[in-house]
């Protein structure tokens, strides 16, 4: 599947998106929505606008396009006013999640 570069970084060599994997809750101990810290009931759900990799608050972004995605949106803005129009994740967040969750494999939990 090809991924819009607006929602994935599409760093690996097969094209898949890694942007989710790179991405670590506020601690950087666990991955994000997998946190075990003192911070873990507000970490482990988002919702509304989200960064790229869906799997942070927009503007919190830590994966490697966090450069990119941690500051002040310029210009016109999805509805929410976190992300740009051409990017938006507010108002289409369940479909996308429903859509990456049937695509997405989970390599951290044993069969």
């Amino acid at each position: 599947m090809v991924h819009p570069s607006s929602t994935c970084c599409k760093t690996s060599g097969d094209g898949n998106c890694v942007c989710a994997a790179q991405a670590k809750c506020s601690c950087g101990k666990e991955n994000a929505l997998h946190c075990t810290c003192n911070k873990a009931s507000t970490e482990n759900t988002v919702a509304g606008a989200r960064c790229s990799c869906r799997a942070r608050p927009a503007g919190e972004c830590t994966c490697e396009r966090a450069a990119s995605e941690n500051h002040p949106v310029r210009g016109e803005t999805c509805p929410c006013g976190k992300r740009s129009s051409s990017s938006c994740t507010c108002e289409k967040g369940r479909a996308v999640d429903e859509a990456v969750g049937q695509l997405e494999t989970d390599f951290t939990t044993r069969a």
